[in-house]
């Protein structure tokens, strides 16, 4: 059975609706349960889980939330590699205020992870948004699940629903 964890970057709170979700569907146990700002230690956490649920708000001009900026760049310099693992991304953004960067904060995730070997699933249909821009956008997909709290409140819980829904099938047992 493979190991889950979710690791969310949050500050309001909307990214860790994402996190209490998939937590709850994929039964994850709590301490599985890493909010970046309180409960991270090392990088070194990561070597622990098969399956990682990676979420983060976007910040300023489409930024990861601070509590990811140290990870993302060691990750980085130790060039980890994330090869036999399976990530899925999340994040919150403001499609109004910030559409420039909606949700771009996962986009720069995926770049980091993709290019550690992470084998990304979790590619979200974008005909369901509206936005001018986001580093999330790849091949004409979101490549995870984006909320906006502030402007699409009542697509959320279906828009998570069928993200878990769709991730069961690309999730490894």
């Amino acid at each position: 059975m493979s190991k889950v964890g979710i690791f969310c970057g949050t500050s309001g709170g909307t990214s860790m609706i994402i996190a209490n979700a998939v937590a709850k569907a994929f039964e994850v146990e709590e301490d599985d349960l890493i909010n970046m700002e309180e409960d991270f230690d090392d990088i070194e956490q990561f070597e622990d889980y098969d399956v990682l649920f990676i979420g983060s708000s976007t910040w300023g001009q489409g930024d990861v939330h601070f509590s990811w900026v140290d990870a993302q760049l060691e990750m980085e310099d130790e060039e980890m590699d994330f090869s036999g693992k399976t990530v899925a991304l999340f994040g919150a953004g403001d499609c109004v205020k910030h559409g420039e960067h909606f949700c771009s904060a996962i986009g720069k995730l995926h770049k980091t992870f993709k290019e550690l070997g992470a084998n990304v699933v979790g590619y979200v249909d974008k005909e369901d948004y509206s936005y001018e821009f986001s580093l999330a956008e790849i091949d004409d997909k979101l490549c995870g699940l984006a909320i906006d709290e502030h402007n699409e409140k009542d697509k959320t819980q279906k828009r998570v629903e069928n993200w878990i829904e769709n991730l069961k099938s690309q999730i490894p047992a």
